[in-house]
């Protein structure tokens, strides 16, 4: 179920289509090359600067960090089926801290422009832009303009037109995600969806594959 990456030869070759962006928003493929190759393969996943979560408070007992993607069917399969019934057991209690680092996925430049989207927004409506941003794939990979999908769920979110467009330029913002990836590629993140249970990679992303390490890491 875990979307992997594509060959960064091929991520170099995605083109940026969207005419009125900054050719910086898109973090190149090459960018994302140059960082795989220079990560190592088997860190535990560390805090990142720039995190947002939810549930339990910054150093929990157990937190849980998805590496997923706006463009990954199974990040949104995902979150279909599998994020209320996790939601209402380890976050809306308190038990786990979870955080949701990005992880573009093709194509790039719409996954990057989203999460920036969803940053700019703040972070009481971080994860409601991330999940529909998800929602929308049918209309990303359909072939709709990628910003006459992006631009409704900002403006939706309280973003003007001229905050999107400067959100989705800022290099600023683009640096600091890159941090992030380059900490998820530091963890052995390889594909979309990845979940890390205090920095151990768990195979089984079903919500009894998570429970059994969540709940492990709980009795502890």
């Amino acid at each position: 179920m875990t979307r992997r990456l594509q060959d960064p030869a091929m991520r170099a070759t995605i083109p940026f289509t969207f005419a009125a962006m900054s050719r910086r928003a898109a973090i190149t493929g090459a960018a994302l090359a140059t960082m795989a190759m220079a990560a190592c393969s088997g860190g535990a996943g560390k805090p990142a600067e720039g995190d947002i979560g939810m549930g339990a408070p910054e150093g929990a007992k157990v937190t849980v960090v998805e590496y997923a993607s706006v463009t990954c069917s199974h990040c949104a399969e995902w979150q279909e089926t599998t994020w209320a019934p996790f939601k209402a057991k380890y976050v809306d209690t308190n038990k786990v801290r979870y955080v949701f680092r990005e992880f573009p996925t093709s194509p790039v430049p719409v996954a990057t422009a989203g999460f920036l989207i969803a940053r700019c927004a703040g972070e009481d409506k971080y994860f409601d832009v991330i999940h529909k941003i998800m929602a929308q794939q049918d209309q990303i990979f359909g072939g709709v303009p990628p910003r006459d999908v992006l631009l409704p769920i900002a403006l939706e979110a309280g973003l003007t037109e001229a905050q999107f467009q400067t959100c989705i330029t800022d290099p600023e913002a683009i640096a600091g995600m890159e941090a992030r990836i380059r900490a998820g590629l530091d963890a052995g993140v390889t594909g979309t969806p990845t979940f890390l249970v205090n920095g151990e990679k768990v195979i089984d992303t079903s919500l009894s594959g998570l429970s059994e390490k969540i709940d492990a890491a709980l009795a502890k």
